[in-house]
This record gives C-alpha cells, structure tokens and sequence, in this order.
C-alpha cells in the first residue's frame, strides 16, 4: 500500500490531478462519497501572459492544515486534501485541487465547497497577473468574501 498523502501540499510542481485523485479515494477506507474540485488557471480578458503566486514557505501551509483540520471536524470527513501550487503559471495550468471524503455526500461537498472559498479568500497567497505591458496584482473580490460569510 502507498504511504498516505500529506493533507496539505504547496508546492510549485505540477501535479496529475486525476492519479491524485485516485490514490486519495484509495485511502479513505469508509467513505462512501468523494467530492474534489480541481482549479485552472483561466485567462483574462485582455490576455494573460503568467500568473505569478508567493506566499510565506512555513505560514501557508500552517493555515491550510488548521483549515483541513476544522472541515474534518465539522463535517466528520473520513480525510481531506489540499495542494497548491506556486511561482510562475501559465494559463490552462493546473493551480490547485480539493479532495474531501465522507460517509455521506452533502458532507464532502459542503466540506470541499468550505474548502475553496477559504482557499479563494484567506489562504495566504499573493496573486499577481502578468498581461502584455502590465502587472497587476490580484485585489480581493467583493463576492468571494460574500461566499465565505455563509460559513
């Protein structure tokens, strides 16, 4: 049997989110639900050249463990998982995936849902958009802090 996956990664190497998703559900002996949400980095409107992401080696991963930790707890889940990436992406590059399972499945999407909006809005990453003569960095969004409220 495969050693078990770290519950929190961050990392700037790509990932294969099908095969992840397939040793996790292969671990989460009990569940009978799987829910996992995998993010794409999506183009802009006037042409995204690389989305660059930074964030604190040590302090990002620390806030997404405490995270996990109380999506279990909340929701019973058999076990989670959250990766990350970061550096340099293009679009169309995989930047990140949720994986929740439960007994049942309104906890795993409620958990993984739980998941994305804190990782949208609170996970400390800093986001900055590179266009052809600009860099932006990436602001805070009105609705993404509109969707973590109803938590």
């Amino acid at each position: 049997m495969a050693a078990p996956l770290p519950r929190v990664q961050v990392q700037p190497d790509a990932f294969d989110a099908g095969q992840t998703l397939n040793r996790f559900t292969a671990m989460v002996a009990g569940a009978g639900a799987v829910v996992s949400f995998t993010g794409v980095v999506r183009d802009v409107e006037d042409g995204l050249i690389a989305l660059e992401i930074e964030h604190y080696p040590g302090m990002s991963e620390k806030a997404i463990a405490a995270m996990v930790a109380g999506a279990i707890a909340r929701w019973q889940l058999v076990d989670a998982l959250v990766i990350h990436r970061h550096g340099r992406l293009a679009p169309g590059d995989t930047i990140m995936m949720v994986a929740t399972a439960s007994r049942h499945r309104a906890d795993a999407f409620a958990a993984a849902e739980y998941l994305m909006d804190y990782l949208k809005s609170r996970a400390p990453f800093w986001k900055k958009e590179l266009r052809e003569g600009a860099v932006d960095w990436v602001a805070a969004r009105d609705e993404d802090e509109t969707a973590l409220k109803r938590w």
